[in-house]
């Protein structure tokens, strides 16, 4: 069944901005948007003449109609009009939360982009003490991040990251400053740039800055969008990247009409373009420009062993493969300063041996030992690369500047933006299949997905997770995938396993039959509660509106 979102917003005369952006967001995304009008403007592209609050009774008359008949996976809110209006939601989401899941994206417009004021103090207060507790995820730029921290009659922090912390303190689950008002941002004008702050992940998300003097809508395409992929399933952090591509499309289509700022217009066929994947920063540094790298070679098939004397095995196996790994756990018989000693050995050893057969050794983890014991290719999962000091991130950039690769892992958007904003060599997906190596929380990504990684990625793309017969790697190797990881299936002897492994890849690689692309991926966090249910407030704290 499609799923339905509802846009709690206002109209647009001109057709710009408001519940019209919203429907092309949600139609871009594949999903039923019921629009419930809570304030009516007259506007245009050059002007905003006259705005009318919606009556408290007649916007709880649309809420309970649709209710009925149409309950809603996600909420979004734009122009409200009224703080009694707010009143009205809030109570109204603390009783359908009593009744199911429901996701609230809180896109608080508090001024047009003809630079008309859209709430007054009382609706700004509004917002924070009754919209802001209940919010899944807000959406201001950062003029509204500031005016919602100015209702604290505190002020505010100067800095982006550090507002958006503020605005999670007043209960919002999680924040996303749009930086396309904000003077800071501006100086980087070859970059778009959104401070994302959620419980998965916070960073800049960017994208080389769409230069159109059309964007009347941006701000309510995004949040509509980032509804849409809440109400399919994704997580915040993952919804927040598809409604950048998505209103960054937007912006590509954006229409002239009129004599003023004419509106973006969103369609789908966003999340197949991979020049829309935005890259995600590792910390609260402004990124400067946009950086990418020249695709190294394809691995192929890549074993994954966990010693030099597995390395040597499978690289006297005749023929071999292109790429290999090693992964050595912590041994608990050894002292710490014996196992340290242990595995430079193995890395110097299985380095040799690499060497001497033409062949690509990525060290797992150990990245300081590897690189001391002569390594010239790391591979780092997302928890690594994140609890890397300065220091040690100076010292990971010195070695690639020396020619070492770096293969990242991924296993969700956000993950796959923060790989891609590091220039990786490669970049691992999985789990493909389901895998007992390792407890993740994870859902398998399946061949779909993997189709559509390979498809986006500005890096080869490895296929990792679940690769237990030579079939699935055939599999894998049709969705358009660079290499895929093969660990228990070597087997004890890869002499004789690895001939069957390297068939089915090139079958794979020759077959004309290949995967097709969706048009968007499938999740692969499940969906935890972000919001209590109801929001700060005990229950009978509100009542609705007469």
């Amino acid at each position: 069944m499609t799923p339905i979102i509802w846009s709690i917003a206002g109209t647009d005369s001109g057709g710009g901005a408001g519940l019209a952006a919203d429907q092309r967001a949600a139609d871009a995304l594949g999903v039923h948007c019921c629009t419930v009008v809570a304030g009516i403007t007259a506007q245009s592209t050059t002007e905003v003449t006259h705005i009318e609050a919606t009556p408290p009774a007649v916007l709880q008359a649309q809420l309970d109609t649709l209710a009925a008949d149409m309950p809603p996976r996600a909420i979004k809110t734009g122009l409200l009009g009224s703080a009694d209006n707010v009143h009205v939601l809030a109570a109204f989401i603390d009783r359908l939360r009593q009744q199911q899941p429901l996701a609230l994206v809180v896109d608080p417009v508090l001024r047009a982009s003809t630079g008309a004021a859209l709430a007054d103090a009382e609706l700004r207060a509004a917002y924070r003490d009754l919209l802001l507790p209940r919010a899944t995820v807000i959406t201001p730029n950062q003029a509204e991040a500031v005016a919602l921290l100015e209702a604290m009659e505190c002020g505010g922090p100067p800095d982006i990251p550090a507002q958006a912390r503020a605005l999670r303190a007043l209960g919002c689950a999680a924040v996303v400053i749009t930086g396309g008002d904000a003077a800071l941002l501006q100086r980087h004008d070859s970059l778009s740039l959104d401070w994302l702050d959620t419980p998965q992940a916070s960073g800049w998300l960017s994208l080389p800055r769409e230069h159109t003097p059309h964007n009347h809508g941006t701000g309510c395409t995004f949040a509509s969008a980032l509804a849409a992929a809440l109400a399919l399933g994704w997580v915040v952090a993952d919804a927040a990247v598809l409604a950048k591509m998505a209103a960054t499309f937007a912006l590509r289509h954006a229409r002239a009409v009129g004599r003023g700022i004419g509106p973006v217009i969103a369609h789908p066929g966003f999340a197949t373009e991979p020049s829309l994947l935005p890259q995600l920063s590792l910390d609260e540094r402004v990124p400067s420009n946009w950086i990418t790298r020249r695709n190294g070679r394809e691995p192929g098939v890549y074993a994954i062993v966990d010693s030099a004397d597995r390395i040597e095995a499978v690289l006297g196996a005749s023929p071999t493969v292109r790429t290999v790994q090693l992964r050595m756990k912590r041994s608990k018989t050894l002292s710490d300063a014996s196992w340290r000693a242990q595995l430079a050995q193995d890395i110097a050893r299985s380095q040799r041996a690499a060497d001497a057969a033409g062949v690509t050794l990525f060290i797992n983890d150990h990245w300081q030992t590897a690189l001391a014991a002569g390594a010239r290719a790391l591979h780092l999962g997302q928890e690594d690369l994140l609890a890397l000091t300065p220091l040690e991130h100076a010292q990971l950039r010195a070695a690639r500047e020396r020619g070492v690769q770096l293969g990242l892992s991924s296993h969700s958007l956000w993950e796959l933006c923060r790989a891609t904003g590091q220039q990786p060599d490669l970049i691992a997906c999985g789990p493909v299949w389901p895998t007992t190596t390792k407890d993740m929380p994870w859902r398998p990504q399946g061949l779909e997905n993997l189709a559509w990684w390979a498809h986006m990625a500005p890096a080869p793309v490895v296929a990792i997770g679940g690769i237990l017969v030579p079939q699935q790697l055939q599999a894998v190797a049709e969705t358009g995938a660079a290499g895929a990881c093969v660990l228990r299936g070597l087997g004890d002897d890869p002499s004789h396993t690895l001939t069957a492994w390297l068939r089915a890849w090139e079958q794979g690689r020759s077959a004309s039959k290949r995967w097709g692309l969706p048009t968007l991926p499938r999740p692969t966090l499940p969906v935890c509660e972000e919001r209590p249910p109801m929001g700060n407030h005990p229950p009978g704290a509100l009542t609705e509106m007469p």
